[in-house]
């Protein structure tokens, strides 16, 4: 968290409080069915669009780290009940924004919240790249915001209701298959080298066997991994072992330092990155 907040800052914040409060008389007044809040995270769950994005995969040292995804996250709140939960960008100065990030369990009036600063730089391989486009600072500080939304989520979810989620959706990637696996394997292939330049002999020496040999569990693994990549968990030489690139280890997307542990945690605009406040019914 950041030291030494400023005025408009601690102002914004201030009415974010106000507005929940409002909200959490209204949770007090009608509070969560836990079996029917459950039940709506299982059923969430067998939805395969979800259940390809729910999780994300990378190695580091010698094992996997396996956890939910910021798409997890969000369907758990929203279907978890009574919470509000969103990327408040505070201010915007000097080169960086001053963002938040929350999630509020308005019943039992338990927050997660995360300050954070994101500088209007972006690496390349030729460098650092100055942002100056106000859609590329957004989309900047709506990815890094993300990945504090999930730990604030997820800090606030019980870790038993976020397992069984997991296993509900592993279960709808195994039973869900609408072509052979053999075909299935190759349109991941296709997507890993269009998308990564990861080509198919890197794939299988992560699996530790021909693609002819892959289980769905093995296609599920990549799915996790793809999903990784995509929201910008790991990068793609963390992963494989590519031809002239010297793999890296994999580093913590939330710290931007190497990971020793994973745990299931003057202008002013606001982030709508799907999150929100679930009204109680």
């Amino acid at each position: 968290m950041t030291s030494g907040r400023s005025v408009t800052t601690e102002m914004v914040t201030s009415r974010q409080t106000q507005e929940v409060q409002g909200q959490i008389v209204m949770a007090k007044k009608f509070p969560r069915d836990y079996v029917a809040s459950c039940n709506r995270i299982m059923q969430a769950c067998q939805r395969k669009g979800l259940a390809e994005k729910a999780m994300y995969e990378y190695p580091r040292g010698g094992t996997k780290v396996v956890g939910p995804s910021i798409r997890l996250a969000e369907a758990l709140a929203q279907n978890w009940g009574n919470m509000s939960f969103g990327i408040v960008e505070l201010e915007q100065k000097a080169g960086e924004s001053q963002v938040m990030a929350y999630a509020w369990d308005l019943e039992t009036n338990t927050r997660q919240e995360k300050i954070f600063s994101v500088p209007h730089i972006r690496s390349t391989k030729k460098g650092n790249v100055t942002l100056t486009d106000p859609r590329d600072i957004y989309e900047m500080v709506a990815n890094q915001g993300a990945r504090r939304l999930r730990s604030c989520i997820l800090g606030i979810i019980p870790g038993d209701v976020v397992e069984d989620a997991m296993d509900q959706c592993n279960q709808t990637l195994i039973g869900k298959a609408d072509k052979p696996i053999i075909d299935l394997v190759k349109d991941m292939a296709a997507i890993f080298e269009k998308e990564f330049s990861v080509p198919l002999e890197a794939i299988e020496k992560y699996i530790g066997c021909k693609s002819t040999a892959f289980s769905m569990n093995d296609l599920v693994r990549l799915k996790r991994v793809y999903t990784s990549l995509k929201d910008g968990m790991a990068k793609r030489e963390e992963i494989f072992e590519l031809p002239g690139v010297e793999k890296k280890e994999a580093e913590d997307a939330f710290a931007g330092k190497t990971k020793k542990e994973e745990k299931p945690a003057d202008g002013q605009q606001k982030l709508d990155l799907g999150g929100g406040a679930d009204k109680a019914k």
